[in-house]
């Protein structure tokens, strides 16, 4: 069975609204799962997690999201809805890589990046996009090939460099795609000065079978990086991890193990399955 692997954003409060934005503004879309503390959808094929976590952290375009749309119609539908309170980072218009392209901020923080184009087979409609920046600029490449070294169901897609001609940037990652078990990603390095980082706003989850793949991938993640609570974990690169096993969903969903469940994992870094029960 291949890992579960999905963004989780930060929010404070609203994640049902959001749930029911994001589900109205794109097709073949679900609710999967909604309390008072998350919710979980997919939209197009991808699975998304809000978390009501507080103000203690803000998603930023350090992490956005990729759409492909394959007509210019769709985009417009979608950018007037992201519109609807958003702030436009980038107008809607035609740029060397692509026809008609446009990013744009939501009433809720998130960010997109709508653009034209045909999907390839296979392909995902929407993924999310890493821009490394500041400290971690030029790291691009250096982490496409460490994460698809670290999951077991990965490969790299495409890779995109800055040529000799375009000094002093030179030889960094423009654009490149890769696919970490069931979950496709852009990544880019963002030349320039930059107000945002990635943070907690937000992170991946790993859904794991047994504890043999939550040590696995606690092990791999945290190697440079920093060990948080819960679960939680940031990579060398800054990023941050949710390595939780799979029968966590199960034991929260019941009221009678829930409360002995949280209790157990509130007190520790990593999850060790046998705890929790």
């Amino acid at each position: 069975m291949i890992n579960q692997l999905y963004p989780c954003l930060w929010f404070d409060g609203k994640i049902a609204e959001a749930t029911n934005f994001y589900c109205s503004l794109f097709s073949n879309s679900k609710i999967i799962a909604e309390n008072n503390i998350i919710t979980k959808f997919e939209i197009e094929g991808t699975s998304i997690k809000l978390l009501n976590g507080g103000a203690l952290f803000k998603v930023n375009p350090s992490v956005s999201f990729f759409v492909k749309c394959e007509t210019k119609n769709e985009i417009d539908n979608i950018w007037k809805g992201l519109s609807d309170g958003g702030k436009v980072m980038m107008n809607l218009d035609k740029y060397p890589w692509s026809e008609y392209y446009g990013w744009i901020e939501d009433k809720y923080g998130v960010t997109w990046q709508l653009f034209l184009g045909a999907l390839a087979p296979g392909e995902q409609k929407i993924m999310p996009c890493m821009l490394f920046t500041n400290n971690v600029f030029g790291r691009a490449e250096e982490a496409i090939k460490w994460y698809t070294y670290i999951f077991k169901e990965s490969k790299i897609l495409n890779t995109n460099y800055y040529t000799e001609a375009e000094v002093p940037l030179t030889g960094k990652l423009k654009h490149g795609t890769f696919q970490l078990n069931n979950q496709q990603f852009a990544i880019m390095d963002g030349p320039g000065d930059h107000q945002f980082e990635f943070n907690e706003g937000v992170s991946f989850i790993v859904e794991c079978n047994d504890q043999e793949e939550v040590d696995y991938y606690w092990e791999k993640l945290s190697d440079g990086g920093y060990e948080g609570q819960c679960g939680w974990l940031k990579d060398k690169f800054g990023i941050s991890w949710q390595i939780i096993p799979i029968e966590l969903n199960k034991l929260m969903s019941d009221p009678i193990t829930a409360n002995k469940a949280r209790s157990a994992f509130m007190k520790m870094k990593k999850f060790i399955i046998k705890d929790l029960y």
